[in-house]
């Protein structure tokens, strides 16, 4: 099982991972904790509801794209980039403003329904620190104890190759405007601390669709953002950046992951 913040997430951190484990025959399910109705996109998309109807049906066929048997959204509201997103009545209460204790109920029933052996989730900055990604951290490692769980594995990306990349691409690419290539400084893991990785070089084709279905998170009205510059990369390119997805394995007892999961050193 797969837990995420936004629709998006999972084309982005975790889509080759979860092609490649439906192609090996496991049953692959998803479980996207909000409707991403913060999430900046171009002003035809409408208000928040009618962004967050979009990306339900974005979603949709990225699952399909990758093989995806079930796909659940647990229905909570985007808490927006900083966590700022006002309680409106009548709509869906933002992600981090959820007591911790209801999320971890609503994962945990996911897991036991579906008995999985196997949960991701984030690692604890939440990659690149947005607060419904950290909740995601937070409530899948409390969900995987209560549902017993035996393996959970953080989606994260090494730090410092990552924080090089960036730096280098901001400088001969145009970035969008809320892009701060500082800010992956501290963000994801260390490598030193990375102790499992996926080769989804076989995959690409199915990462690259599950985010082009994403339309609405790669442009906004002054700029694309960086899902666009993604999957503009040529494809030697995207190969070099997304053959390898990477996780943090968390002590949940001695029960080894499936074995598309390889140590990391």
């Amino acid at each position: 099982m797969f837990l995420h913040a936004h629709p998006d997430d999972e084309a982005l951190f975790t889509a080759g991972t979860m092609a490649r484990a439906s192609a090996e025959g496991h049953r692959v399910v998803l479980v996207v904790a909000t409707s991403g109705d913060q999430g900046l996109a171009a002003g035809h998309f409408g208000e928040p509801h009618q962004l967050a109807e979009t990306r339900a049906a974005e979603l949709e066929e990225s699952a399909r794209t990758l093989g995806v048997s079930r796909t659940v959204m647990l229905g909570y509201g985007d808490s927006g980039l900083n966590g700022e997103a006002p309680i409106v009545p009548g709509r869906p209460m933002p992600f981090t403003r959820v007591p911790l204790d209801q999320v971890v109920s609503d994962v945990a029933q996911v897991l036991r329904d579906e008995s999985a052996d196997v949960l991701t989730s984030y690692d604890p900055a939440g990659g690149y620190g947005h607060p419904d990604h950290r909740r995601v951290h937070e409530a899948g490692r409390l969900a995987a104890a209560a549902a017993g769980t035996p393996v959970v594995l953080e989606a994260t990306i090494p730090r410092e190759p990552l924080a090089t990349l960036v730096r280098l691409g901001s400088r001969l690419y145009p970035v969008p405007p809320e892009f701060d290539p500082s800010s992956y400084a501290n963000a994801y893991t260390h490598r030193r601390d990375i102790t499992h990785r996926v080769d989804v070089s076989g995959y690409l084709n199915e990462k690259r669709a599950a985010m082009s279905a994403h339309a609405s998170q790669a442009t906004a009205d002054d700029a694309d953002r960086t899902l666009a510059a993604f999957l503009r990369l040529p494809r030697p390119a995207f190969w070099l950046v997304f053959r390898r997805e990477w996780y943090v394995r968390r002590p949940f007892g001695d029960v080894p992951p499936p074995s598309l999961f390889t140590p990391a050193r």
